[in-house]
């Protein structure tokens, strides 16, 4: 850290001192996260190799799976959706809670990245009405600082919700797929390279991820992965 940031940082600490958004107490790690809350968050550590679904043996890939091997060629979620992070998830996504945000994205970004770093970063894309009256895409603020900690660009402007949908909120994996069929489209006249990620924050189902790669299979592109902050531990759990 050079001299100007830690003059920075020391003058944010004085000014606005970290408190955690959990329990109140001082944050750490320039974070609004305290230590205790911190060690509590839980981790994704042993899930199926393919679709990141915590798995409470060891074993490479869940039943779903083995059955039938998803759209996408990796996925990597470092969160489970669970206490204390689908908290801030809520806060962040239905309270318009920036501040969660910025946790979230920090807390993210301290992750051990995939050896196997795309070229560019998709956040998955809110249509027009939600993100109207929403104010932001809470994916798109996610992608934006992994991008800029790996140096790769975010393009919000590739993929295109050209569908409103319902809420995904209360529907099975045959409704959330039916859901969201034909609501994608990839714009005119972009150049996409050859290995990219769509990215969202919560991780249920798949079928929203599941219909991005599709879409951008059939535009061309030859490996997409699928990342996500948190996933969830059973489908039905999250949003």
């Amino acid at each position: 850290m050079d001299a100007p940031t830690r003059w920075l940082s020391a003058l944010h600490r004085w000014l606005l001192p970290w408190r955690c958004l959990l329990c109140g107490d001082a944050g750490a790690h320039g974070m609004d996260l305290c230590a205790d809350c911190a060690a509590e968050l839980p981790r994704n550590t042993q899930c199926c190799q393919r679709c990141a679904l915590p798995l409470p043996l060891s074993a490479p890939l869940c039943g779903r799976c083995q059955r039938k091997a998803p759209p996408w060629d990796a996925a990597w979620a470092p969160f489970r959706y669970a206490w204390p992070l689908d908290r801030l998830e809520t806060r962040f996504k239905f309270g318009r809670d920036l501040a969660a945000g910025r946790v979230l994205a920090t807390l993210w970004q301290r992750e051990t990245f995939p050896i196997d770093v795309p070229q560019m970063i998709i956040p998955v894309p809110l249509h027009r009405h939600r993100l109207r009256k929403r104010g932001y895409n809470q994916a798109l603020e996610l992608a934006r600082s992994l991008a800029s900690s790996l140096d790769i660009p975010c393009r919000h402007d590739v993929l295109l919700r050209t569908r409103h949908t319902h809420a995904q909120t209360g529907l099975d994996a045959i409704e959330r797929r039916r859901n969201l069929r034909g609501a994608f489209a990839v714009c005119n006249g972009v150049a996409l390279p050859a290995h990219v990620v769509v990215l969202d924050d919560v991780f249920t189902t798949g079928a929203t991820l599941a219909e991005c790669v599709r879409t951008l299979r059939r535009a061309g592109v030859a490996r997409v992965d699928a990342w996500a902050l948190a996933r969830a531990p059973t489908p039905g759990d999250a949003k």
